[in-house]
């Protein structure tokens, strides 16, 4: 069979219309949303730019699997609408896996594990648990900080729980005296706590949470970027991440330097109370 300048054409248009998914994959972007007053996990800087530690981790692991990022700023309960309806693929924003979360959304494995705190002024008579009884408690709406506070509210007597669409918010309630405690994730707290002088970290409240990207239910993007951040994990380069963000090695049998197969084997390790 002879063929002519038209069916070399045909055969050369087939060939780049074969060829056209794969370059565009490559360069496909990964939409992600993100809190952005989340510091040192995520936050704009003066330009109007994402830093932090996770904003380091998804444009790391998108850049293995050949796509660029688009990071959006979105409120930290909005994160998990935006998930759902997919109008992103990834949201960042030290979000722990949870079982509750697990029954609606996907995460990869983890790469942080974290507890959670009771701050208060530092010359606050509160340094435990057991004296917020009778006291107003701050929290940021949609966290497991929030999830801890309404499960031991009756319990503990807390006289009431006021939520906070950001965490600078209820921070500066905090220091304003309009709430007597705040209850959220320790790390960030203390990030914040370098400039709030007059606030402080009573008590660690031991919960084993451990953040994670969390998509929508099986994303098909989800295998990938858990593999890269395996791979990550292998490399040292998660490593490095964390010591450039929090200027501490990561503990050796931590999830930040240990790869695990999924999702699951966070919640073997997670205990939220």
């Amino acid at each position: 069979m002879s063929f002519t300048r038209r069916n070399l054409l045909v055969l050369a248009a087939a060939i780049g219309i074969a060829a056209g998914p794969a370059t565009a994959y490559a360069a496909d972007v990964l939409n992600v949303g993100a809190y952005p007053t989340n510091p040192p996990f995520e936050y704009k800087n003066e330009s109007g730019t994402f830093e932090g530690f996770e904003v380091d981790i998804v444009n790391e692991a998108a850049k293995r699997i050949g796509m660029t990022t688009d990071i959006a700023d979105l409120g930290f309960q909005a994160l998990f609408a935006a998930v759902s309806s997919n109008r992103i693929d990834v949201a960042i924003s030290s979000i722990t896996i949870t079982p509750e979360r697990l029954k609606t959304l996907s995460f990869t494995q983890p790469y942080y594990d974290s507890d959670m705190g009771i701050a208060t002024k530092t010359d606050s008579a509160i340094s435990k648990e057991a004296d917020l009884k009778g006291k107003v408690v701050g929290v940021l709406s949609g966290s497991t900080g929030e999830t801890w506070v309404k499960n031991h509210q009756a319990a503990d007597g807390f006289s009431d729980v006021k939520g906070y669409d950001t965490q600078q918010n209820l921070l500066l309630d905090l220091s304003a005296g309009r709430v007597d405690a705040a209850v959220s994730d320790i790390p960030g707290m203390q990030y914040s706590f370098k400039k709030m002088k007059d606030l402080v970290v009573k008590e660690r409240i031991k919960t084993g949470e451990q953040y994670g990207l969390m998509m929508s239910k099986d994303h098909p993007l989800l295998g990938k970027l858990n593999d890269a951040l395996t791979a990550m994990k292998k490399d040292g380069t998660l490593a490095a991440i964390h010591k450039k963000w929090f200027g501490t090695d990561a503990p050796a049998d931590s999830s930040t330097v240990k790869a695990l197969r999924a999702e699951a084997a966070a919640l073997a390790r997670h205990r939220l109370h």
